[in-house]
């Protein structure tokens, strides 16, 4: 069993939830692979306020909004799971938007374990 720290970034997030373009992280389907969220930050690059939403595509077929229409202000960065962790597990994406089109930047941080 091989545990690997990663990060994945994606720069100007779109506006699209059902755009893979969107897609922050997509957690390998191979070896029974999982990842742990271990931080999700959104920042706002822009001078004015926008409003961001982090969605849950699972492999299973049940997606979830982690958040919705959550506001940052400008300059700003949102810390969104604080804390708290997320487990993934096989071909489950990771996606995020922004209202404003070359706003959003985010950062994500994970433990991914391969379970082979």
């Amino acid at each position: 069993m091989a545990e690997t720290f990663k990060s994945a970034t994606k720069e100007n997030a779109t506006q699209d939830i059902t755009n893979f373009a969107s897609d922050i992280y997509t957690v390998p389907s191979a070896n029974s692979t999982v990842a742990i969220i271990l931080g999700l930050i959104l920042a706002n690059k822009t001078t004015s306020v926008i409003t961001t939403s982090v969605k849950l595509i699972k492999n299973s077929g049940d997606d979830v909004v982690l958040m919705q229409d959550v506001s940052i202000p400008n300059g700003s960065t949102l810390e969104v799971f604080q804390g708290q962790k997320l487990v993934l597990e096989g071909s489950d994406v990771l996606r995020a938007i922004s209202n404003t089109a070359n706003a959003l930047d985010v950062t994500l941080s994970l433990l991914e374990i391969d379970n082979t």
